[in-house]
């Protein structure tokens, strides 16, 4: 019990834990803004995940008329790449997989686009079935910077963990002889929450 309730208070526990990448396809960059900041956050996450032994499950909003995951974002190793209509990442399909694959899954790691509309409404979906959300900052956009600061305050409000890609690697990593604290610590040289700030900061 009391393992989980530390996961409540925001930890992390790799063997019950799952990343979901949300519609980065290539349609999408001329419009999101800070997009390349996105694929990089997704890109730094896909390699660690290796290393932490997550599953990445990927999904792809309508690529019959959207066109598929951004060639630069390499999803060969994910779990799952599928499509779907509904906004939410949480179908039937991924719902499926991730009993089969985490049968003790407690908490999620969310990033993708748009955060007002696909990653929030996963969200809910997932906070509804009493897991544990944590939303990368610098690893979710919109095509509105308003669209999505917004976002980010109703998800802190209605109770999920909003931080950056480096926060959720290290909680991961908790210790640094952790077998894979070089490869991670290296993958976070460059902080790319300071990029994605200062962006915003010039807007």
């Amino acid at each position: 019990m009391a393992a989980r309730n530390v996961l409540k208070l925001g930890a992390l526990e790799a063997q019950k834990t799952a990343f979901l990448l949300c519609d980065i396809q290539e349609t999408f960059r001329p419009h999101i803004k800070y997009f390349s900041e996105v694929v990089k956050v997704a890109n730094k996450m896909m390699e660690a995940a290796k290393h932490f032994k997550i599953p990445v499950y990927v999904s792809e909003q309508y690529p019959k008329g959207l066109g598929h995951t951004t060639k630069d974002i390499n999803v060969c190793d994910a779990a799952l790449v599928y499509e779907k209509t509904k906004f939410s990442m949480y179908t039937p399909e991924l719902e499926e997989k991730l009993k089969k694959d985490v049968p003790d899954l407690q908490s999620v790691v969310l990033f993708g686009i748009e955060a007002h509309v696909c990653i929030e409404q996963t969200v809910i979906d997932l906070l509804s079935k009493d897991l544990v959300v944590h939303v990368l900052a610098d690893g979710v956009s919109s095509r509105s910077l308003m669209d999505r600061g917004l976002a980010l305050q109703r998800l802190q409000s209605i109770g999920c963990f909003v931080g950056t890609s480096e926060n959720v690697l290290f909680k991961l990593l908790r210790d640094k002889n952790h077998p894979a604290f070089k490869h991670v610590s290296k993958l976070n040289i460059t902080p790319s929450a300071d990029e994605f700030g200062q962006k915003i900061n010039q807007m």
